[in-house]
């Protein structure tokens, strides 16, 4: 694979952040959240959008409503894992407790 473009390159793989930040006009901060939500530079290309997609957001708009999104999502799904930490315990539990030691008086 001589003229292939092997996609682990680091040479390559900056080149192409490189392009994508300026063609989507991104700033650095967009950058480093695309990056952090594991975003492809190709992708952010591919999602410019053109003059017919009125519908369609800057990139740099789509990246970081994208990022508080996982953001918020991430924070609530933390604060309920919290929540279900905390062992619940039946009523059930306390008879069966009662019982188990009236059981060893006996």
């Amino acid at each position: 694979m001589d003229g292939g473009i092997s996609i682990f390159n680091p040479d390559k793989k900056a080149e192409r952040w490189k392009e994508a930040k300026v063609r989507c006009k991104l700033s650095n901060e967009a950058v480093k959240m695309a990056k952090e939500m594991g975003l492809n530079p190709l992708s952010l290309i591919k999602n410019i959008p053109n003059q017919q997609q009125l519908w369609k957001s800057p990139v740099e708009e789509w990246v970081r409503d994208m990022y508080e999104q996982r953001k918020t999502k991430s924070k609530k799904f933390k604060e309920s894992s919290r929540k279900t930490d905390i062992p619940k315990t039946h009523p059930q539990d306390k008879v069966d407790a009662e019982v188990g030691v009236k059981m060893a008086k006996m």
